[in-house]
């Protein structure tokens, strides 16, 4: 079982920046890829960023150069660095990770873009 506590969402205007933290119960070393997901209001939740084990990176198109994503074993912790936020980046966001053949997910933060 592991439990991810999101931090570091609240609201911002254009062009500003924010950055998401996700707590893990467990050690990181044992997380094979961890990742941030977001939900738009009425719409499907969508993949934002993954890192992996090997420290490999992915982000979403819409993010690319603007989202960075990283992490800190001692403190068990991902980070989410948003930077140039636009209103469609609106959402919540929600930590992901897959341990031990388990797919895990926090209980989301809410990042609102003002224009």
């Amino acid at each position: 079982q592991v439990r991810l506590v999101e931090s570091g969402g609240g609201l911002v205007q254009s062009g500003g920046s924010l950055r998401l933290s996700c707590v893990a119960s467990v050690s990181l070393f044992g997380i094979h890829a961890m990742g941030w997901y977001r939900q738009a209001p009425g719409k499907q939740r969508d993949f934002v960023a993954h890192i992996t084990d090997s420290d490999g990176t992915d982000y979403a198109d819409s993010v690319k150069g603007r989202f960075t994503i990283s992490r800190d074993f001692a403190k068990r912790t991902m980070f989410l660095q948003m930077n140039s936020l636009d209103p469609d980046d609106t959402g919540v966001y929600y930590c992901h990770v897959k341990y031990s053949s388990y797919e895990y997910w926090g209980q989301g933060t809410q990042v609102t873009v003002s224009s």
